[in-house]
C-alpha cells in the first residue's frame, strides 16, 4: 500500500474515530506517580540462617521423591524464625513445594530442581484456573496466605511439562490428548457454570478426572514476595502467578516455556508488583495482567493495581505487555518502560483484551521507552472483541493508554483499536512513536480522543 494512501487512510480513520490534536493530550504528567510507587515495592529480607535440604534427607539425582526432605525443611526453617532453605549443585526431584512465612528457598546455580509429573504429588488446595476460583491440584510453588517468602538463586526450575505430560490436557492440537482421553474442556466447562451460578468455592472440586492444569508458582494472598534470579522451565500452564497477593517483585527471572497457556508472568488481582529486568520467552502471552474472570472476578471485585514493567525482554509470545483477558475485578496504573521486544513469533508489543462478558475497567496504563524489532500482529492491540464479544450484559471500559517512544521495525499494522459502538475506547494517546516496515493500514473502530503526537508509520506521519 503506497505511503499517501496509507497516510489518508489514517487521517479518515482518525477524524472517523475522534481524532484530536497533539494539544488536546491531557495537560498531567501520569508518570509523576511513578518514584513514589517504585520506592513503595520493597523485597522482603530473611534472617541469616541456612537450611540446607540434605539435612532433611533429601537425595541428588534426580529418581528419589524429596518432597518430604523439602518440605521438613521449609518447616523447620519457618518454626525457626525464617531463613534460607537451600537446594545445592545437582539435581532434586520433587512434588508441591509449599512456602512458609520468613522462608527463601534459595536454589543454587548449579542446582536443578524438576517436579514429578504424577499428579498425585499434587494435593488439592484452593487455586485460581482462569481466573476463577476452585480446589483443584496444587501449584508446583504454592503459597497460601504467608508473608515474606521468596524464591532466589541461580538454579532452575524444570516443570518437566511437555507433550508427553500435562500439556495434552489442554486438549489443544499441538500436542492435544487423543479422542476420549485426557482432556480439560469438560472440567472447564463446569467450572464456568459453576462460578456463574455462585456455587461455594470449596464445592467446586476438580483435581483427578477433571484435568486442570496446575500453575507452577502460586503464591495466594501472600504479602511480600520475592522472586529472583531463577529460570523457570516446562510449565503445565501459567509460570508465575501471584494471586491477591501485595508487595511482589519478579527480578532478573528468565522464564522458557511453550506450551499451551504457558503465560509468563500473571499478577491476579495484585497490588504493588515489579516485574524488572526479566527474559520472557513463551508460548503465550509474556506478561498477562489479570483480576478474575466473568462472575467470580466480580464477586472479589480485587484489581490489579499499581503494576511496574521494566527492563525486560520479551521474545516469543502472543503479546509482550497484556491486561486481559480476565479482568472483571479491573485494572489500573500500570507502568511499563525500556523493555526490548523482537520475535517474528511475538505478536504484539502491548495487547488488552476483554469483551462484555468479562466487563470490568481497564485504565491509567503508561508505556515508554520501548524497541521492539519485530511483531507478527499490530504493534498496539485493544480488542473488545476477544472471544465472546458483544454478547454480554458488562460493556467493558479502556481509557487513558499513553505510549511515548516506542520505536518497532517491523509490525503488520501500527494499531488495532476495536471498541463497541455503544462502548468506545477512550483516551489513548501516542507520542514520538516511530512504526517501520508496516504491512496494512490501522484499524480504528469507536474510539473516542485518540491522539497522535510525532508519529510516524513508514517514514510518513500520520497527521
Amino acid at each position: 500500500m503506497p505511503n499517501l494512501s496509507r497516510r489518508r487512510t489514517l487521517c479518515a480513520l482518525g477524524a472517523a474515530a475522534g481524532f484530536r490534536p497533539p494539544t488536546a493530550r491531557a495537560a498531567t504528567d501520569p508518570w509523576a506517580a511513578f518514584p513514589d510507587l517504585l520506592k513503595r515495592i520493597q523485597p522482603p529480607s530473611f534472617p541469616d540462617r541456612d537450611f540446607d535440604v540434605t539435612r532433611y534427607g533429601a537425595k541428588d539425582g534426580g529418581k528419589v521423591d524429596n518432597t518430604p526432605a523439602f518440605q521438613k525443611a521449609i518447616e523447620t526453617a519457618n518454626a525457626a524464625g525464617g531463613g534460607r532453605v537451600v537446594v545445592p549443585a545437582g539435581v532434586w526431584l520433587t512434588g508441591a513445594i509449599h512456602l512458609k512465612s520468613n522462608v527463601n528457598l534459595f536454589v543454587a546455580a548449579d542446582a536443578t530442581v524438576r517436579f514429578n509429573p504424577d499428579p498425585r504429588l499434587y494435593p488439592m488446595v484452593l487455586t485460581r484456573f482462569e481466573g476463577m476460583e476452585c480446589m483443584n491440584f496444587s501449584p508446583f510453588v504454592y503459597a497460601l496466605g504467608q508473608r515474606n517468602i521468596a524464591i532466589t538463586g541461580g538454579g532452575t526450575l524444570d516443570g518437566q511439562a511437555g507433550c508427553e505430560h500435562w500439556w495434552p490436557w489442554s486438549g489443544k492440537a499441538r500436542c492435544g490428548a487423543p479422542a476420549g482421553g485426557a482432556d480439560q474442556k469438560k472440567a472447564r466447562a463446569a467450572l464456568m457454570d459453576l462460578a456463574e451460578r455462585g456455587v461455594p468455592v470449596e464445592k467446586r472440586v476438580m483435581g483427578e478426572g477433571s484435568y486442570l492444569r496446575p500453575m507452577f508458582v502460586q503464591p495466594y494472598r501472600c504479602a511480600n514476595v520475592l522472586i529472583e534470579g531463577v529460570t523457570i522451565a516446562n510449565s503445565p500452564m501459567y509460570e508465575l502467578h501471584p494471586v491477591l497477593s501485595k508487595n511482589v517483585t519478579v527480578r532478573h527471572v528468565t522464564v522458557v516455556s511453550h506450551g499451551p497457556n504457558n503465560d509468563g508472568c500473571d499478577p491476579e488481582s495484585c497490588a504493588d508488583v515489579l516485574i524488572d529486568g526479566c527474559v520472557f520467552d513463551t508460548g503465550d502471552d509474556c506478561i498477562a495482567i489479570k483480576s478474575g474472570r466473568n462472575a467470580d472476578g466480580r464477586r472479589l471485585n480485587t484489581p490489579s493495581e499499581n503494576i511496574v514493567v521494566q527492563g525486560c525482554t520479551m521474545k516469543d509470545g502472543h503479546g509482550g505487555v497484556t491486561l486481559g483477558s480476565e479482568c472483571s475485578g479491573g485494572i489500573r496504573n500500570v507502568y511499563a518502560q525500556d523493555c526490548r521486544m523482537d520475535s517474528p513469533s511475538l505478536d504484539r508489543v502491548l495487547r488488552i483484551k476483554t469483551n462484555a462478558i468479562r466487563g470490568g475497567a481497564i485504565e491509567h496504563v503508561y508505556m515508554r521507552n520501548v524497541e521492539a524489532g519485530q511483531v507478527a500482529g499490530a504493534a498496539i492491540d485493544i480488542d473488545f472483541y476477544y472471544e465472546e464479544g458483544e454478547k454480554g450484559a458488562f460493556p467493558p471500559v479502556v481509557r487513558d493508554i499513553e505510549v511515548v517512544n516506542l520505536t518497532c521495525r517491523k509490525s503488520k499494522s501500527a494499531l488495532s483499536l476495536r471498541g463497541f459502538k455503544s462502548a468506545p475506547i477512550r483516551n489513548v494517546r501516542l507520542r514520538n512513536c516511530k512504526f517501520e516496515q508496516v504491512a496494512a493500514p490501522n484499524v480504528v473502530e469507536n474510539v473516542e480522543g485518540l491522539t497522535m503526537d510525532a508519529v510516524t508509520i513508514n517514514g510518513r506521519p500520520t497527521a
